[in-house]
């Protein structure tokens, strides 16, 4: 797997996540997809394979029953920017132009809503006005809400590569964290979540105090700033920093960086979109760049980065509830009026549709008689999980279009169809600068799996025919697409004359130019790389708008019964709820478990320890997991990745503890905030499974043992195989697992039978199972002992003889005298570096330089640079220091 070096997004770069999706096309990986549709008969019964035909035709006539006896609104859809732009046109036609109903929403709401709605409000459009190009020419960078080295990684490279050439630039991370991208910032807001708009106009106010922004700009290409003025008049750096919790002096150095550089670049996601007023956190910081005039020239403007791969292409067609094809509102009858005709329907439904919360209260109210879900994963990636648990249960009909049978909304699919994956079909996306690529098939779809525009449509013209909407039957098909190049000519058609005007583009010319930003009107001879150079904006008086934002606090304050804040966000190596990376073992690597990270000084407070249980909790529920210390947080936050679901993990994850409140305007949730507490959770044993797994079936089938335990983990190691790990906690006051327990446990793993060897202590609980093939250790079990873990694990993995360690398998040692240094955590997942070779590696004399060119590390996708520097720096401190 490699990038394209020609590609103008990343020149070949690819992070962990890129560079290993061909591992996610093993027949390992593979044996969790989902290869043929499946249908139960009702709520109780058991899936069983159908074909296609009996499957669509059952889901047509579902849906017709449904709007039949009651009406369009009965039914809905929710989709997702990991489509491909074409998938997401057919299902936003079938929905509003063929049902009549605007329920049809994406996930691409829980991250890039706010961004949306932050650009109209202030811009006229929803059109990010630069360029990947821009960071190599801005002499400040301020990063707001994003940890790009980890959740963008080949973008941090290029920012690196630009302070590299230009020493001066200025780099500014406003994050409640010390993430690697603060780290490497030359300065850093560690603001209190949710007071992001103080901040902005606090640097508005030093602004305007030392006369440092264009007034010139302002009279001629904006509106609304006397308004927003007077508001920021009281946004002082000395009263903002105590809303903030940070130096006043910092607020002014970071608006001082920012009025006196000739350019200004910002980059931002979901630290500003995830929030009960993120349109607002996004209005206030484009206000910088308006009241400055950084905007619409190299180096300059608000860059909104997208969280999903083609969020942008879902936004183009109007996949969402409020939105129509080429980036027309919902609301405009004119608007209304022009799709309908582009559709050749009578009309398109005015009524807003559901949006993604809004969705899914409306089912568990029992409004929605039937809802189809597609590429995405509600049951984990929603706030509030036990009620969409609930509702999506009580659900009378529940589509599910997916590529991996195993997500925790499968669980609750009436009908599941199996979904093409990467890789496997063709069609366009749009990243974050506007850039459409061609994505092509490179292997057929496993099993009878079907690309999912193709999939929409042919439901779609089941359905057309039983539609009330064509009462006479003579009609034009409004699904006559024979491939997905027809799907995108019609897309395009509906751009010509609007902001995002593709007009000019084909896939011809993606073919033979390559990759192309929009706009790109007929006649042009390439695509526009930057936005409102001429300060005219789209809209009404060609202006772009300044609006009167207040400092609000997050949806939930912290109190003596809920006294943290839990913060949540992303990992270097794994990607959304892990159905896709989640089956690369070597993801794991560098995270392999769910941990709370938390500060000492809480820890200390609630008597906790590294590697303790814990309970984490608040009125919407509760999760049970590991804690450790983290030198990123200030006292009284927390922090847990949101990867971690059902499918890995006793619990539903950290969206269980998110408040279902949202955006006024973007109806965007908080998902990064929530007061909870924590407690100590008394462990009184532990138990380790591990088991070498070469058909890949293990994972899934070990998934139900999860919920057998106080707490549990069901996770992956291993690079050249698959190991999966079961690890397993009892409260202090329950005895260790009984035998027969066990016996079951090593039946389920395949490590009972006459080549296990076993030892057991029943007076102090203690049993250990090993087993071993053509003599390599292939599994191995143990209870209330567990030392041996790391080591019995790497000899697992890596494989070869076990005739010089054989004797050591049940003795109670970290390390065997004949195993040698044990690896330890991988940091480089690139070229497998662990962390104890950089440690000698570093105390022989070697920097980082040398490093690079011994073990490669850091040379590929970069992102373990911040923590190859860390261990370099602690290595060079004097002791004490």
């Amino acid at each position: 797997m490699r990038g394209d070096p020609e590609h103008p997004a990343n020149f070949g770069r690819l992070c962990t996540k890129g560079s290993t999706l061909h591992l996610t096309m093993t027949p390992q990986a593979q044996a969790q997809r989902l290869t043929h549709p499946q249908l139960r008969a009702t709520k109780d019964d058991a899936r069983r394979r159908i074909s296609w035909d009996a499957a669509l035709d059952h889901a047509a006539d579902r849906f017709a029953a449904a709007i039949a006896e009651h009406g369009p609104d009965s039914v809905a859809f929710y989709i997702s920017g990991q489509l491909l732009t074409e998938d997401y046109y057919v299902f936003n036609k079938l929905a509003k132009g063929l049902i009549g109903t605007n329920n049809v929403d994406t996930n691409s709401r829980l991250c890039m809503s706010s961004a949306v709605s932050g650009y109209k409000a202030t811009l006229g459009a929803d059109a990010p006005p630069c360029s990947y190009e821009d960071i190599a020419h801005t002499d400040c960078l301020l990063i707001a809400g994003a940890n790009t080295a980890w959740a963008h990684p080949v973008l941090f490279r290029r920012i690196e590569d630009a302070r590299a050439a230009r020493p001066e630039m200025k780099v500014i991370v406003v994050d409640p964290r010390r993430t690697d991208t603060a780290e490497a910032a030359d300065l850093h807001l560690a603001i209190q979540p949710g007071t992001d708009i103080a901040l902005f106009n606090a640097m508005l106010h030093v602004l305007l105090w030392e006369d440092r922004v264009d007034l010139d700009y302002i009279r001629a290409h904006t509106e609304g700033f006397e308004a927003l003025k007077t508001i920021v008049r009281d946004y002082t750096p000395a009263m903002v920093a105590d809303i903030c919790g940070v130096k006043a002096e910092d607020i002014v150095t970071a608006a001082r960086w920012f009025g006196e550089s000739p350019t200004a670049l910002s980059l931002y996601c979901q630290g500003l979109n995830q929030s009960s007023h993120g349109s607002d956190n996004n209005a206030a910081l484009i206000h910088l760049h308006l009241a400055t005039g950084k905007i619409g020239k190299p180096g300059c403007g608000p860059f909104s980065l997208t969280g999903q791969p083609n969020a942008m292409g879902g936004r183009e067609v109007g996949g969402m509830a409020n939105l129509l094809s080429g980036h027309r509102d919902l609301a405009n009858a004119e608007h209304r009026a022009d799709v309908a005709a582009l559709w050749g329907v009578p009309d398109v439904p005015a009524k807003p549709g559901l949006t993604a919360v809004e969705l899914f209260e409306a089912v568990g109210r029992g409004e929605i008689k039937a809802l189809w879900i597609a590429c995405t994963n509600p049951a984990q990636s929603l706030p509030d999980l036990n009620r969409v648990h609930a509702a999506l249960a009580a659900c009378p009909f529940v589509v599910l279009q997916e590529v991996s049978a195993a997500t925790d909304t499968a669980a609750f699919a009436d009908l599941l169809l199996p979904a093409a994956g990467w890789g496997e079909k063709e069609g366009t996306v749009t990243n974050s600068e506007r850039r459409i690529s061609r994505v092509r098939a490179a292997v057929p779809a496993p099993g009878e799996a079907r690309a999912d525009w193709k999939i929409a449509v042919d439901f779609a013209r089941r359905l057309e025919l039983k539609s009330r909407r064509w009462r006479d039957g003579d009609f034009q098909p409004l699904f006559a697409y024979a491939a997905a190049e027809d799907v995108f000519n019609e897309h395009r058609a509906t751009t010509v004359g609007r902001d995002l005007d593709i007009g000019g583009l084909s896939y011809a010319l993606l073919e033979s130019a390559g990759p192309q930003q929009w706009p790109l009107p007929s006649g042009a001879a390439s695509g526009t790389s930057r936005l409102y150079a001429d300060g005219k904006f789209p809209t009404a008086s060609g202006r772009a708008g300044f609006k009167a934002v207040q400092h609000r606090p997050t949806a939930e304050t912290t109190d003596a019964r809920l006294p943290l804040h839990l913060n949540s966000g992303r990992l270097r190596d794994q990607w959304h709820g892990m159905s896709r990376s989640g089956v690369v073992p070597r993801l794991f690597a560098h995270t392999p478990e769910p941990v709370l990270e938390m500060h000492p000084r809480d820890m200390e407070r609630r008597d906790i320890r590294d590697g303790d249980l814990v309970t984490l909790r608040n009125k919407r529920g509760s999760l049970r997991l590991r804690a450790m210390a983290s030198a990123t947080l200030r006292p009284s936050h927390i922090y847990l990745p949101m990867h971690w679901g059902g499918q890995f993990m006793r619990g539903l994850g950290v969206n269980a503890l998110m408040p279902p409140v949202t955006d006024p305007v973007s109806r965007q949730p908080e998902l990064k905030h929530a007061a909870v507490q924590v407690e100590k959770f008394a462990s009184g044993w532990q138990l380790v499974a591990l088991r070498r797994d070469d058909d890949g079936a293990l994972h899934a089938a070990l998934q139900p043992w999860l919920a057998r335990f106080d707490y549990a983990t069901l996770t992956l190691a291993g690079r050249e195989s698959t190991v999966v790990v079961l690890r397993a906690w009892g409260a202090a006051d329950t005895p260790p697992p009984a035998p027969e327990l066990l016996a079951e446990l090593a039946a389920a793993m395949g490590l009972d039978g006459p080549r296990m060897l076993a030892f057991d202590d029943a007076r102090r609980g203690i049993a250990k199972r090993a087993l071993i093939e053509d003599d390599s250790l292939v599994g191995a079990l143990l209870c209330k002992e567990t030392r041996a873990t790391d080591w019995l694990l790497d000899l697992i993995a890596r494989g070869g003889s076990t005739a010089e360690l054989r004797k050591w398998l049940f003795a109670p040692l970290a390390t065997p005298p004949a195993a040698g240094p044990l690896r330890g955590r991988i940091v480089c997942n690139c070229f497998d570096v662990s962390e104890n070779e950089i440690r000698a590696d570093i105390a022989a004399g070697l920097d980082l330089a040398a490093l690079a060119e011994k073990r490669k590390c850091g040379t590929s996708c970069g992102s373990c640079l911040p923590e190859l520097k860390r261990m370099a720096a602690a290595a060079e401190a004097p002791v004490g220091g």
